[in-house]
C-alpha cells in the first residue's frame, strides 16, 4: 500500500490498483457507518448476485462459518426476505432463495446508499458527471474479471 501521508499521485500502477482497493473499501465502510442498515444486507446482496444457494455456499461467499450463516438466514427468513426450500438434489440441505420482500429491502438499501454517496459527491464539484461514470464504469469491469490466484501470479510473470 502507498503511503497515507503521500499528495502526489501515485508512482506506479501497481500503487495505483493497490489505492483503488483501499478507497472502494473505505468508501463502503464510511457509506455503512453513516447508515443504520439492518443485518442480513449481505446475504441479500449475495443472493441477488448469484441466485438461490445452500447455506454452506452462502457461508463460503459470506466468508463466515456455517452456523453464522444459518442464523443470518434464519434472521432474514422471519422478515420474509428469503425463503428456505429444502434442496430437491440433496433431502440434507435446503435452497435459500431471495422473496420478492428481499428485492425491495435490497433496493431500498441500494437507493439509500446512492443518495449518501450522492450527497458526497455534490460536495466535490471538481469531479464531473462523467469521472463517476468512469469510476463506475472501471469497477464494474474489475468485477466482471474472474481471476483465480494461480492467474495471479501468472499476470505477475508476464
Amino acid at each position: 500500500m502507498t503511503d497515507p501521508a503521500r499528495t502526489g499521485p501515485p508512482a506506479t500502477d501497481l500503487e495505483l490498483a493497490s489505492d483503488l482497493v483501499v478507497h472502494a473499501a473505505r468508501l463502503v465502510r464510511a457509506v455503512r457507518r453513516t447508515l443504520d442498515l439492518p443485518a442480513g444486507v449481505r446475504l441479500l446482496s449475495i443472493l441477488d448476485e448469484h441466485g438461490p444457494l445452500g447455506v454452506s455456499r452462502l457461508a463460503v461467499l459470506d466468508r463466515c462459518s456455517q452456523p453464522t450463516m444459518s442464523a443470518a438466514v434464519a434472521a432474514a427468513a422471519d422478515r420474509g426476505w428469503v425463503d428456505k426450500q429444502p434442496n430437491p438434489d440433496d433431502a440434507r440441505s435446503s435452497v435459500v432463495t431471495l422473496t420478492r420482500a428481499g428485492r425491495a429491502e435490497l433496493a431500498r438499501i441500494r437507493r439509500t446508499n446512492g443518495e449518501t454517496v450522492a450527497a458526497r459527491l455534490a460536495a466535490l464539484p471538481q469531479h464531473s458527471r462523467q469521472d463517476v461514470a468512469t469510476a463506475v464504469a472501471v469497477l464494474r469491469d474489475l468485477l466482471d474479471i474472474s481471476l483465480e490466484p494461480h492467474d495471479l501470479s501468472e499476470g505477475a510473470a508476464r
